[in-house]
């Protein structure tokens, strides 16, 4: 049983502490976590570079480890909390997952697949679309991303 006295620990905040190992690995600094009710399934953080896979981006991770929690393929009742706009491949999973809510933080113009591009929820192609709830912490996401590149830059 949680302490009452302690604060709880976000889903946000647990996917801003994963983004944040990320950095600290030399990959781009996003964090994702799969939530059912009060329940963490999963959290995970981008890994492409270290796993030597371009699919493994944190929202792919953490789909892939709640599933394995839940030994199911798909998330029905899941949230899926990000702390940056998904790709269109991320977008693509989040449906086939069954993801019932998608929360967000900074948008992606460039590389975005929910709010920006192809808009994959959007399509007529696409059998299930979670509800999508954007720009939380938006600031603080697009902070560290900024300071991650311009440390990659100097």
């Amino acid at each position: 049983m949680s302490d009452p006295t302690q604060p709880r620990t976000s889903p946000f905040d647990l996917a801003f502490a994963a983004a944040r190992r990320a950095a600290a690995e030399g990959e781009v600094p996003v964090g994702a976590v799969v939530v059912r009710g009060e329940r963490v399934l999963a959290v995970a953080h981008n890994r492409p570079r270290a796993l030597r896979d371009p699919t493994a981006h944190a929202e792919i991770l953490a789909i892939r480890a709640a599933c394995a929690a839940l030994g199911d393929a798909r998330l029905p009742g899941c949230d899926l909390y990000v702390t940056l706009e998904p790709c269109p491949m991320c977008a693509g999973a989040i449906g086939v997952a069954r993801i019932r809510r998608l929360y967000f933080g900074a948008l992606d113009p460039k590389g975005g697949g929910v709010e920006h591009g192809p808009r994959v929820f959007n399509q007529p192609t696409c059998h299930h679309a979670p509800e999508v709830y954007g720009g939380f912490r938006e600031e603080e996401a697009a902070a560290l991303l900024r300071a991650f590149f311009r440390d990659r830059r100097d």
